[in-house]
């Protein structure tokens, strides 16, 4: 089976074939940095890390662009609050980030576009938009995108203009034409800080003195570093409209080409039957998820649901989590000292994996088939399979640690103590004192240590 992927545009699976023979382009919308990410975020930034992740296990070359927008209103607010500069509070956040998404296992992308690099190239598109007509300058000062002169405008939201306009609350106002339009160019305010601010005729363009508008971003990023038309265009299922509509609009209004061949959306994570929003207060930082779960605990419950499905957020779903991983390296444990290798497709679990990958990268039923594996190993002990289980974990970020090392983390007694104890136990055992060897086990079990007799001798872990 080809990799068939879920395209917002056509809402049908389609098979999957890059413009550019054996390479992937693709964008996807990153993070507006004013404070630190929250799980939601994460759970964006692992959906793509898991398709490109899968990409390349398919043999693709894959340049990922994911940019971060450093300038708006939100961002403005927050460095005038703290009393520093944008880009101090900026700096900070793309720190914070890097910390957090380095933690859960997430790659860095090819290429980490911020949007103040690129505020040339975002006049640049603009001036194209006002010369063929799609852009006007209001007399507020600000240039806006003609939302009805663009005639695809509704194709990836499915929503109709007389649909829009109908629903429309916002009256025209600061010069627009039409309460559709939406802003490519903000003139400067006298209240807002000197770093919020650039000429545009300084740098050729008769705009005035303003910042560029959050949708025109994404599409001067997206064509300076991957060309006019890419293959993939990826972010969260909120961003589908207006924000990559009017990426769509802009992109394709000013270069007459498709933007994106398949777009594609991650589902929301919610948090009692409610989407997690900063808006709603309802959200759990990244940093906050990480003081109570290990990070491959947080990557495993968030690959088990797919990317396109709404996710529950709960300690229970990750407790439940937790006890799953556990499964897969107790099981692991069992062949110590294998390491990764290129995996053999041929094998029937890994045949399995790869079909449920390639149907729109379903990790669920991929994950199923590592439970499957790690069932066959407690068996088998087959060096085979362990070696297959830890290269198809790989494919998803996942069973990188050694097993007996993850097993026994977090210990809340010395690793001397314990051993000290298990040979206490093996004594009074050969005594056939086995109420003190009962009394040890107990002991160790209170400490949160759980002992586990094999014919090669007894093992320790923590217990969940």
């Amino acid at each position: 089976m080809s990799l068939r992927i879920y395209n917002t545009l056509s809402r049908a699976l389609e098979p999957f074939a890059p413009l550019e023979p054996g390479h992937v382009r693709m964008y996807v919308c990153g993070m507006t940095i004013y404070d630190l990410c929250h799980i939601g975020h994460a759970r964006m930034m692992m959906a793509f890390d898991v398709v490109q992740r899968w990409l390349k296990s398919s043999g693709y070359r894959v340049s990922y662009v994911r940019n971060i927008t450093d300038i708006d209103d939100k961002i403005i607010q927050r460095a005038l609050d703290r009393g520093i500069t944008i880009r101090a509070l900026t700096d900070e956040m793309v720190v914070a980030m890097h910390q957090d998404i380095d933690a859960l296992g997430i790659e860095r992308p090819s290429i980490e576009p911020r949007a103040t690099e690129f505020v040339p190239q975002m006049l640049d598109l603009i001036a194209q938009l006002q010369a063929k007509g799609l852009a006007y300058q209001s007399s507020s000062g600000d240039v806006n995108y003609s939302v009805r002169k663009f005639p695809g405008y509704g194709k990836l939201s499915g929503k109709s203009l007389d649909e829009l306009r109908a629903g429309e609350r916002v009256a025209v106002q600061d010069g627009k034409q039409d309460p559709l339009d939406f802003v490519l160019w903000k003139a400067a305010k006298p209240t807002e800080p000197i770093d919020a601010k650039w000429d545009s005729a300084a740098l050729g363009h008769p705009f005035g003195l303003g910042r560029p508008g959050w949708h025109i971003e994404c599409s001067a990023m997206s064509c300076a570093t991957l060309g006019e038309s890419f293959d993939i265009h990826g972010g969260g299922a909120d961003l589908q409209f207006p924000h990559h509509e009017n990426e769509i609009a802009q992109s394709e209004g000013a270069s007459g080409k498709p933007l994106a061949r398949f777009w594609v959306h991650n589902g929301f994570v919610r948090v009692d039957n409610e989407k997690m929003s900063k808006s709603l207060g309802n959200f759990f930082t990244i940093r906050e998820v990480l003081a109570q779960y290990e990070a491959e605990t947080v990557r495993f419950f968030l690959l088990r649901t797919h990317y396109r499905s709404a996710l529950n957020y709960s300690d229970a779903h990750l407790d439940d989590a937790r006890s799953g991983l556990k499964r897969l390296y107790t099981a692991l444990a069992l062949i110590p000292g294998q390491a990764s290798a290129a995996v053999d497709w041929s094998n029937a679990y890994a045949l399995r994996f790869k079909a449920a990958m390639d149907e729109d990268f379903g990790t669920p039923e991929a994950i199923a088939v590592l439970f499957d594996l790690a069932s066959e190993l407690n068996r088998s002990k087959s060096v085979e399979l362990a070696v297959l289980l830890k290269g198809l974990g790989d494919c998803l970020g996942l069973l990188q640690q050694e097993p007996t090392s993850y097993l026994q983390a977090g210990a809340g007694v010395s690793e001397e103590r314990i051993a000290e104890l298990i040979a206490e136990r093996a004594a009074a055992k050969a005594a056939k004192d086995f109420a003190r060897a009962d009394a040890v086990r107990r002991e160790l079990l209170g400490q949160g240590i759980v002992l586990k007799d094999s014919p090669a001798g007894t093992s320790w872990e923590v217990a969940q």
